[in-house]
């Protein structure tokens, strides 16, 4: 499964990716009515027994972090994927795995471009940020 967390652009991603895997995505603040309207800015899924929530972090005038967590902040998650600074980071805040997966494509103020690997075994989680 791929999950994308915003700022699709373009529909077509989506197809290519879709060409790999099955896809899960959100909207971000780039993607425009048509794209937001497919997509929406908040996802939750199920794998095995871990609850992921999925947002691009960019509401409030807040950064990405603070901005994710608020949005499941009432939602029981084992997991918050977010993008929206394109700042790789993986780290478990009170028992919850908050993981962007930086960007493949766009790495503005990084060192590198880079993609994540979520592992799951029954209700637990951990990420892995990799380098292109």
């Amino acid at each position: 499964m791929i999950i994308h967390a915003g700022d699709i652009t373009r529909d077509y991603v989506i197809y290519e990716l879709e060409e790999v895997a099955p896809v899960v995505a959100v909207a971000g603040n780039n993607d425009d009515e048509f794209i937001r309207a497919l997509y929406g800015i908040k996802r939750i899924i199920n794998i095995e027994d871990c609850t992921i929530g999925i947002t691009h972090g960019h509401f409030s005038g807040r950064r990405a972090l603070d901005c994710a967590a608020s949005m499941f902040a009432n939602d029981n998650v084992n997991c918050v994927v977010f993008g929206h600074s394109h700042a790789p980071f993986n780290t478990t805040i009170n028992g919850i795995l908050y993981f962007n997966p930086g960007s493949p494509t766009d790495k503005r103020w990084q060192k590198y471009f880079t993609y994540g690997k979520l592992y799951i075994n029954g209700n637990d989680i951990r990420g892995e940020i990799k380098i292109l």
